[in-house]
């Protein structure tokens, strides 16, 4: 658990007036990554024995586990009874981005719990955003599902996400000033600091790229797909009729842009699962599950720098996640094409027919039927 280890000492670093952004801690040299906003909130962990907070965060993410798996349920639109919950529960937890939640003592789980529950509140629900901004100002990837209200028509939404998250700015540049210009002026845009984004450990496009190549930096290679995947993800995600797929299109594609995303940070694969077996497709969420089980970039050696010197059939071994996000995006787009054509053909033939039959008892009820068409435009007949 020796990301418990950090979050303590940043609490610390808040309480006795620390250089937040200047120590490391454990064998491993990790620093504090996080915003000030975070580092606040930390400050509990200050208050009891280490073994207690390691045993208090083991607690703590098996039941934000069965939150998690509750929540990725009502997404898929089922509710999980208690049986079927702690069952559910109980196999996620081998899901290596969950089993490494917890081995490290993250706060993944916390964050996706705070984005789900937000994002599956009915349309409307009074303080829709909040948890959202909340969780935008502890870890920011989540500034992505705002991009996507706000890309999806719920500007008000939006507009109380980065509310709240411009409130966990103040609040953090008000108890740590030194430490918040530190972080928005510098320490944001150093994401080496963060870690080496070629290690096995990356299951971002970056580190599929890097450990491809060979190359620990590989710069505008990687920059330049990552901006075009970026823009090609979100307009999938906004594009699709089922709001359930837009999340998790959102959260795919956030997690194969971000420099580095540890293979931890996939927890979403939870509710990726629930969905596809709500939908019927159970081999392939039998096959979702055993890539996310298989655990194959831990059998690779990888001390030292081997991470970058694997052969080209250690590949798809080392890069799971992200060929596995690819591959998603790219069929989730083929089969979009080749049966948007058919569909809208076939429904708005049904629709012409359904005018064609209702005209007859009038002119003035064609006329209407004509106009509601015009009305909703090219789009929105064929969704209606």
């Amino acid at each position: 658990m020796a990301d418990v280890l950090v979050y303590r000492a940043e609490g610390e670093a808040v309480l006795h007036g620390g250089d937040l952004y200047g120590f490391t801690v454990t064998e491993w040299r990790l620093p504090a990554t996080y915003p000030p906003f975070a580092a606040v909130l930390f400050v509990p962990t200050t208050w009891i024995p280490v073994p207690a907070l390691k045993l208090t965060f083991l607690a703590g993410n098996a039941l934000l586990l069965a939150t998690f798996v509750a929540l990725s349920a009502r997404l898929a639109g089922r509710t999980a009874r208690l049986p079927l919950l702690c069952a559910a529960t109980a196999l996620a937890l081998w899901l290596e981005p969950v089993f490494q939640t917890v081995l490290f003592g993250q706060i993944n789980l916390a964050v996706a719990c705070l984005v789900l529950w937000d994002l599956t509140r009915p349309p409307g629900a009074r303080g829709r955003g909040v948890a959202l901004g909340l969780a935008t100002g502890i870890k920011l990837t989540p500034a992505v599902f705002v991009a996507y209200l706000f890309l999806t028509g719920r500007r008000r939404e939006a507009g109380t996400a980065t509310a709240v998250f411009a409130a966990t700015v103040g609040l953090g540049a008000l108890v740590l000033p030194a430490a918040g210009v530190d972080f928005w002026t510098s320490r944001l845009y150093d994401t080496g600091r963060v870690g080496k984004a070629w290690i096995i450990d990356n299951q971002s496009l970056q580190g599929l790229i890097a450990r491809l190549l060979g190359d620990p930096a590989p710069g505008v290679v990687w920059a330049l797909p990552a901006a075009l995947l970026a823009a090609f993800g979100m307009w999938l995600a906004v594009r699709s009729r089922d709001e359930r797929h837009g999340i998790l299109l959102t959260a795919g594609t956030a997690l194969l842009v971000s420099p580095i995303s540890w293979s931890h940070h996939w927890v979403w694969c939870v509710p990726l699962l629930a969905v596809l077996l709500a939908d019927g497709r159970t081999r392939l969420a039998a096959l979702t599950a055993a890539l996310f089980t298989a655990r194959t970039m831990w059998l690779l050696p990888h001390e030292g720098d081997r991470d970058l010197h694997f052969p080209w059939w250690q590949q798809p071994l080392a890069s799971p996640y992200p060929l596995f996000g690819l591959a998603l995006l790219a069929a989730i787009a083929l089969r979009g094409r080749s049966v948007a054509g058919v569909a809208e053909d076939a429904q708005v033939g049904g629709l012409v027919a359904g005018v064609e039959h209702d005209v007859h008892p009038g002119p003035a009820h064609g006329a209407l039927v004509d106009q509601r068409l015009l009305t909703l435009g090219p789009d929105r007949h064929v969704r209606e």
